[in-house]
């Protein structure tokens, strides 16, 4: 990852602000392993950070790096006690945190961050015993577009390379699976084909009307392949 934090951007385009149907999704399938006091590494302007807190845990620390995304992750949570943020890369401020937490969520981000495997070491050492591994990623490989690369992805995931990637790290997996299988063809039409860099329209109506169909086909059918991958892991003892 880029040491420079005018580089970093953050959460990338495909959780935007009103993906809102496609947040809580997520944070539903995290939601028994969350615990009490949540991680949250990249938290970008805090988008994903208040369906954490929604989900009723009771300490919340978001990481984000980013010069120009950090002072609106401050505001947006400067009433809320139950919120520290923290405006530097996780991985330098690690130590501070030895067995603190009850989960670290990675959501849009370890797509970001090239030596993913060192990261989710520095994650390991902050969890308490019992602690849980959170992660939502971009999968599949041949759906990398310019919008990928110019929102700075280092590249999508397969189970292999995700599971690879964990298990390094001296993690368990728990639960791993592909996620929004719909999501495959217009995302492959639209940015991979026709190379569009912009999600806003898409992903709003995309949330307003396929993610809650999907929802209910995926909690009674796993699918194969998905355009995101979602896993829950806890470190080997």
């Amino acid at each position: 990852m880029d040491n420079d934090k005018q580089a970093y951007f953050g959460k990338d385009l495909e959780a935007m602000s009103f993906a809102v149907n496609y947040h809580q999704w997520i944070v539903d399938e995290f939601a028994p392993y969350l615990g009490s006091e949540v991680a949250e590494i990249g938290a970008g302007t805090g988008n994903f950070s208040a369906f954490l807190l929604d989900a009723g845990i009771s300490r919340l620390a978001a990481f984000e790096p980013s010069a120009n995304m950090y002072p609106l992750l401050e505001q947006r949570f400067a009433q809320d006690r139950r919120v520290d943020t923290f405006n530097d890369f996780f991985e330098t401020l690690s130590g501070q945190f030895p067995q603190r937490f009850d989960a670290v969520a990675y959501v849009n981000v370890l797509e970001h961050i090239e030596d993913d495997t060192l990261a989710l070491r520095h994650a390991r050492s902050t969890l308490k015993p019992g602690g849980h591994l959170l992660i939502f990623v971009p999968a599949l490989q041949f759906l990398y577009s310019e919008l990928d690369r110019q929102v700075g992805h280092f590249r999508r995931y397969d189970r292999r390379s995700l599971t690879e990637a964990v298990e390094s790290a001296g993690f368990e997996i728990i639960k791993l699976k592909y996620f929004d299988v719909l999501g495959i063809i217009p995302w492959y039409i639209a940015f991979t084909l026709m190379k569009q860099t912009t999600t806003g329209t898409n992903v709003s109506l995309y949330d307003r009307v396929a993610v809650p169909v999907m929802r209910r086909i995926e909690r009674v059918l796993t699918p194969p392949v998905g355009k995101n991958l979602l896993l829950v892991a806890r470190p080997l003892p």
